[in-house]
């Protein structure tokens, strides 16, 4: 389907950027950097990551997973995943203004270390939870329901911009890896499992799915 294909394209590079984030923060933390670079970094988040990428699944891929499928939209990975999203623009957000400042003090210091980590590794679990459950679920459910393509919108100027970003802005700070960062596959990888979900098996699996279940897994 050609909407989640562009979700999972749009996934490597944003996790990417995430850890440009990551060697912009550790050069202003150094007095190094042009603070500058911080607005690009936010544009790219907040409106191809946010507005763009986040959006269309919230408008269009997890409506029609309510409608053709019946999955409940309250609970479980649907709300779930809405609910990260919202997390990570606060995260985000609690930070914005230390991002772009030119001048830093060692506390200012300190929380933009810490808070643009807790959005990097968010996100990272986040996409980590996407590929390798909702959008091979979504997609194979989808299929079993006769739905074979999905509707899409237009990138908008704006949108756009940001996302043009993002090369730029991975030739300036190449990707710094985060020895610390929780990375994997499956539902024990999201950080809602165990908290405000219970599991693709136990809040998605009809009754014939699991009298199924060898068969899924091998």
């Amino acid at each position: 389907m050609r909407l989640i294909d562009e979700l999972r394209s749009e996934h490597e590079l944003i996790e990417k950027v995430a850890g440009s984030l990551r060697t912009f923060v550790s050069q202003r933390v150094r007095d190094e950097g042009d603070h500058r670079d911080g607005e690009r970094f936010l544009s790219f988040f907040r409106h191809y990551a946010g507005t763009f990428h986040h959006a269309r699944e919230e408008d269009i891929l997890l409506p029609v997973l309510v409608r053709e499928l019946e999955l409940p939209e309250t609970s479980g990975p649907i709300r779930s995943l809405i609910d990260q999203h919202h997390s990570m623009a606060a995260t985000l957000a609690s930070v914005a203004t230390l991002v772009s400042q030119e001048h830093l003090d060692d506390q200012e210091k300190a929380r933009l270390v810490s808070g643009s980590n807790d959005y990097v590794r968010s996100l990272w679990q986040h996409i980590d939870a996407e590929n390798s459950v909702l959008l091979p679920e979504a997609e194979e459910r989808l299929k079993w329901a006769g739905v074979h393509e999905l509707p899409d919108r237009e990138i908008t100027e704006e949108e756009a911009r940001a996302r043009d970003w993002g090369p730029d802005l991975l030739s300036l700070y190449p990707p710094l890896p985060d020895p610390e960062a929780i990375r994997g596959e499956g539902c024990v990888i999201c950080p809602s499992h165990g908290v405000s979900c219970e599991g693709l098996e136990r809040e998605w699996w009809t009754g014939s799915e699991w009298e199924t279940f060898e068969g899924r897994s091998g």
